[in-house]
Parts: C-alpha cells; structure tokens; sequence
C-alpha cells in the first residue's frame, strides 16, 4: 500500500497523543477519592462537560461511519439528529430532575427506588450489554484503521493492535474515573472536530475550488437530499419513522445510558445540567452538519479523480486520508480518529465500572482494588467482543450501532416509561424474564415484517416497538399495592 506518510511518523503520533491524555490524567487524579471515580465530587463545570460530551457521543463510528455512508443514504441522517432535539428535550425537563431529586450516582438506583434490587440489577444488566458491544463498535474501527493503514508495516497483527489500545486507556482511567474523563473527552472533541475542519478545508484546496463554491456543489448534488416524504412508510429513511427514531435513541442512549449520564450528574446543579445538555444538542447539530458534508466532498473529490473507494464504507475516509491526500492530512485524520475512539471508550469503560460497582454489587464504597480489577474485567471483555467484531462486521458500524440500540435498549426504555406514568407496583420476580422476552419478540417482529404487515419493513423504530412490549407487559405484572403511599417518580 502506497500511503504517503511514513508509518513510524504515524506511531510517533500515536504515542504522543497518549502521552498527552496520561499527563491530564496525572494532574485531574491529584487527591481524588474513590468516590471521585464515580461523580467527579458533583463539581465539574457544564459548558467543559458539554462539549466533552459530544466526542463520547459521536466517538471513531460517526467519524469514519457517517462521511461513509453519505454514498448510500445521503443527507438523510439529519432527520434523525433533528429528531435527537425532541429526545433531549425528554432528557432536559424529565430524567435529569427526576435523577437529581433523587441524588443519583447509578441512574438505575432509581429503579431500585421505584421497583427493587432484581429491577435494578435488570436495568444495569443490560446498559452493561449495550455499553461492551457499543464501545467495542467504536474501538473496533480505530483498532481497524491502526492495523490496516499503520502497524501491519512493523509486523503487529490485529489483536495486539487492540490490546495496546485498551491497556492504554485503561492505565489512564482507572484512577481518577469520571474526574478525569471530563477534561480528557473536552480536549478529544476539540482534536476531532479540529480533523474534520481541517479535512474540509484540505479537500476543498486539493480540488482547486473555493468552501462556497464546494457548498454549492455539494447542495446541487444528489447526495445532498436530506429530507424523504415520497416513498412512505416503507422506506427506512422517511422523515417521520426518522425523526421518532431519533427522538428514541437520544433518551436511551444518553437519558437512560449511565454513561452520558454519569457526566450530566456530574455537575453542580439540576441547572447547570440543563444548560449543559441545551449547549451539547446545539454542538451535536453543527457537527454533525460537518460530518455530512465532508462525506459529500469526500466521494465528489475521488469521482473527479477517479479513485477507486473501497466497498466498505467505513474505510473510505482513512483511505483517502492516508492515499490521496497531502501528508499533514493524514496526521490530521489519525489524530481525530484517536480522539474520537479514546474519548468514547474512555467514559464507556468508567460508566461500566461506576454501574457494576454501585447497582450490581450494590456497594459505592467498594474498594480500589475491587474497583480496578472490575475496570481490567470489562477491559478484557471488549477485547474479545472486538476480536469477534473484526471477522463477522459486515454492515456500516453506525447502521449496527444503533440496530443494537432497538434490542438492548429497548427494556430500559419501557421500565424507566413505566416507572415515570405509571405508580402501579409489579411482581418484580418476572421482571428478568420480560426484558429478555421483549427483544426476543422485537426480532422475530423485524425479522417476519414484511409477511406479518404487508410489506413494511422496520428500521430503527424497532427502539419503539421492544420499549413497548416491554412497557406493556409491565402491565400484567402489576399487583395489588400493600401500601398506599406508592413512590412517586
């Protein structure tokens, strides 16, 4: 492979930027307490947690998976990041007052509150399931770039390329937690989106055109239409299936996901917070905005130059970056790249640790050795899940990312429903069996659709329909109260 930087300048990269993330480390980890790990001593300032919180969100799978998919879906995902302001909306004036008069640490406490233990550990069990196989989506593709485009060239195979991805984070999180992770994903999100304006500006230059005549092009280009009406309820991209799934998978995958919450929380007032996620959901727009339009330019610029793209969509921008651009460009791209995987599965790792130590062991006193041997635990297991993700991943990561999301969130999304309409109690016993039964049901659903409701297929609205056979069966759970002072929500 003819890339254009040398691969050693590269690892130079690599090991920089590490030792960048491992000097905040060491200097947020000054007298921190083990309580610190789980909520920063509820001090950390909302505008740093706001834009920190957006390089966890979009992490390495939307900076190499949404400029890939522009090619087959267009604009398109802007009607679900429209949809994610009604969900943040839910998150602003719903979960975050109900989290803070509760005085949460682990946002599933609240279901141990309103239901009981087996409830809460149900809710913690499966963020712990989505959460592994989310981040591991994320560090699988940063892993990917590292092996295919850098270390293949010093002989490291994949699994090595992972273990030293995941040892170095580990060493830098385990700590300090959430006090750290705070400042190093505001300094990852800002390397981000500094590669994707670079990345533009690059693009633009190399095809000898101006950023407004590129707008314009872009604009008047088929793979700019954003907005899809014409084809009904059969099309996975309609505005309105598109905009609800959005609205979905912001409450769950931030509202009810402990670790964008753990940083919510993590600040000094229900206010602060508020203000937080309103800063966070206009940020998110913008970037997104970018992301999109550097995947137009991306499959303009190799259409004029007559570059073959790979068939995956998730290697057409490192690719390019590494292939057909200026050097600093690639440097650029590694360094984004590395900045968008590390500030996802930093703060995934912490929320993991935070969440088994406080809801399953039920325990936030839990000792420092516990605590970090539980951070090696989850460590390993996104090891594997990778390792597994590497030889069987055929579709767009942030097309399964959020597939994944419609089953493993489903059953928070109808307990925590459940638990905020209703004060109606249940027999908690049977609470396990439904949250698996629920997404069961969902994929056999999704899997007959189209023989079982003449034709219609089902795309991300699967959130919806697992969130609700999980809500409603709740409903034949219920039992007559012992007691009539029911919690409220």
């Amino acid at each position: 492979m003819n890339i254009q930087i040398s691969p050693s300048i590269l690892l130079l990269v690599v090991a920089a930027y590490s030792a960048l993330l491992f000097l905040i480390a060491k200097i947020t980890s000054k007298n921190s307490t083990n309580l610190d790990f789980f909520n920063g001593s509820r001090q950390s300032p909302w505008p740093i947690v706001a834009f920190g919180m957006i390089g966890a969100t979009l992490s390495g799978v939307t900076f190499i998976s949404i400029p890939g998919i522009v090619k087959t879906t267009q604009f398109s995902y802007l009607q679900m990041v429209i949809g994610y302001g009604i969900g943040y909306a839910v998150i602003a004036y719903v979960l975050l007052p109900l989290y803070y008069r509760k005085n949460l640490i682990s946002i599933y406490g609240y279901l141990q509150q309103r239901f009981d233990r087996k409830t809460q550990i149900t809710g913690s069990a499966f963020f712990i399931l989505s959460r592994l196989i989310g981040a591991s989506f994320r560090l699988y593709l940063m892993a990917m770039v590292l092996q295919d485009f850098i270390l293949v060239h010093f002989g490291i195979s994949f699994w090595q390329t992972v273990l030293i991805s995941l040892v170095l984070i580990w060493l830098y999180t385990a700590k300090a937690g959430i006090k750290t992770i705070v400042w190093t994903d505001t300094l990852q999100t800002f390397f981000m989106i500094l590669a994707v304006v670079v990345a533009i500006f690059t693009i633009t230059s190399v095809m000898n055109q101006s950023l407004v005549d590129m707008f314009s092009v872009v604009k008047n280009s088929d793979l700019s239409k954003t907005f899809f009406f014409e084809n009904g309820w059969q099309d996975k991209n309609n505005f309105i299936k598109q905009v609800l799934a959005g609205a979905l998978i912001a409450i769950v995958m931030t509202g009810l996901d402990q670790d964008m919450m753990q940083k919510n929380i993590s600040c000094k007032t229900l206010k602060e917070s508020q203000k937080n996620i309103k800063l966070f959901y206009v940020i998110l727009v913008l970037v997104n905005i970018l992301f999109l339009f550097l995947g137009a330019l991306l499959y303009l610029y190799a259409n004029q130059s007559g570059v073959a793209l790979p068939e995956q969509t998730d290697k057409v921008f490192p690719f390019l970056a590494f292939n057909s651009m200026p050097a600093y460009f690639g440097i650029i791209f590694l360094v984004g790249l590395l900045a968008a995987a590390y500030s996802s599965a930093d703060s995934a790792l912490t929320s993991l640790t935070t969440s088994y130590c406080l809801d399953i062991l039920n325990n936030e006193n839990t000792s420092k050795t516990t605590r970090m041997l539980i951070h090696f635990g989850f460590s390993t297991l996104l090891f594997l899940i990778i390792l597994v993700f590497r030889y069987f991943l055929e579709s767009s990561a942030i097309t399964g990312l959020f597939t994944l999301a419609g089953y493993t969130y489903g059953p928070l999304l109808g307990l925590f429903a459940f638990g905020i309409l209703s004060k109606k109690q249940i027999n908690n016993n049977y609470v396990p069996i439904l949250a698996i039964f629920a997404p069961v049901i969902t994929f056999f659903l999704n899997k007959y659709s189209k023989e079982l409701f003449f034709g219609y297929s089902f795309g991300f609205e699967l959130l919806l329909i697992n969130g609700m056979i999980m809500f409603f069966g709740l409903f034949l759970l219920t039992k007559k109260p012992t007691d009539k002072t029911l919690p409220a929500f």
